[in-house]
């Protein structure tokens, strides 16, 4: 009979803290291209060697931690796609939490195409299986995914860089006036 081996609690404290520097890091400095080793671990209070045992290099970091921010998203979306119209807005605005929980960090993200892709693509995805979930006819005339997820993307980016003052709740109701059926 095959066991999973539990991991070491010190591991996931240490790649916690790590992350977390990068967090702050990135909040004081949105330049990731001046991230560095040194400054994740002296920041964390590590050393170097915990950062290579955990990770091959800044990007393999980097990469871990949108993969960790897009499975929660996803668990963010799923009950969007499994819950009656009328909590929509709820949910809209548990998502839109989300995103501002992790803002800064969304805001350095939101600038590279690979996410930018990735995240509009979950919207994307979000969206057809709400429309799937209708069991409606679906009108000819409907907008495309491609520009909804995009124009998702416009004011998700706009909310992080620049409109951070309105609330999840403010966004999601704005929203949902765009989208409202005439």
């Amino acid at each position: 009979m095959f066991t999973m081996k539990k991991e070491d609690p010190r591991s996931i404290r240490s790649r916690r803290m790590l992350k977390e520097a990068v967090f702050t890091l990135l909040a004081e400095n949105e330049d990731v291209s001046q991230l560095t080793v040194q400054k994740i671990t002296n920041r964390a209070e590590l050393n170097r060697a915990t950062f290579y045992l955990h990770y091959e290099d800044i990007n393999d970091l980097l990469r871990q931690i949108v993969h960790e921010i897009f499975d929660e998203l996803s668990k963010k979306v799923d009950p969007l796609l499994k819950i009656p119209r009328s909590n929509e807005h709820e949910q809209l605005v548990a998502f839109l939490d989300y995103i501002y929980e992790y803002r800064k960090l969304f805001a350095v993200l939101v600038e590279h195409k690979g996410f930018k892709t990735s995240l509009t693509n979950l919207l994307k995805k979000t969206i057809q299986a709400r429309r799937d979930a209708r069991g409606e006819d679906l009108p000819p005339n409907l907008v495309s995914l491609d520009i909804i997820g995009a124009s998702l993307l416009g004011i998700i980016m706009w909310w992080v860089k620049d409109g951070i003052q309105f609330s999840s709740e403010y966004v999601a109701e704005q929203i949902a006036r765009l989208y409202k059926k005439e």
